[in-house]
């Protein structure tokens, strides 16, 4: 089982670093743990890794996934006087992007659950 543990979160760190390289070398402006998820995508799809080599660290990984919002926190701490010259900006912008992921979500659950009413042909 930790073997198991260990190959995933390998796995897992190399698809990270590289698509951080990828990102840095090619000068993307895609974050590059977002292209190494893609990557892993790519490669699950493709057939390249098996989900059971990832699984059981991907698990192991959202088990403990409120730990890592703590840096995040912290910065929100550290930055109060940006926070605070900037709220309405930081307001506006999680109003809005809330807005459109909750239309979002919804359209999408509609297409799924087979109800196509304003959802575009080519989805």
């Amino acid at each position: 089982m930790k073997g198991e543990i260990l190959r995933g979160l390998v796995i897992l760190l190399v698809l990270q670093l590289f698509g951080e390289w990828l990102s840095e070398s090619l000068q993307i402006a895609v974050p590059g743990n977002v292209i190494g998820m893609g990557l892993l995508l790519l490669a699950l799809l493709l057939g390249w890794l098996r989900l059971a080599w990832v699984e059981d660290a991907a698990e192991l990984l959202l088990t403990h996934f409120s730990l890592f919002f703590i840096p995040a926190g912290v910065g929100v701490m550290v930055h109060t006087e940006v926070i605070a010259r900037q709220w309405q900006p930081i307001l506006l912008a999680t109003v809005l992007s809330t807005f459109v992921v909750l239309g979002v979500t919804a359209k999408v659950g509609q297409w799924l659950e087979g109800d196509e009413e304003g959802v575009p042909d080519d989805l």
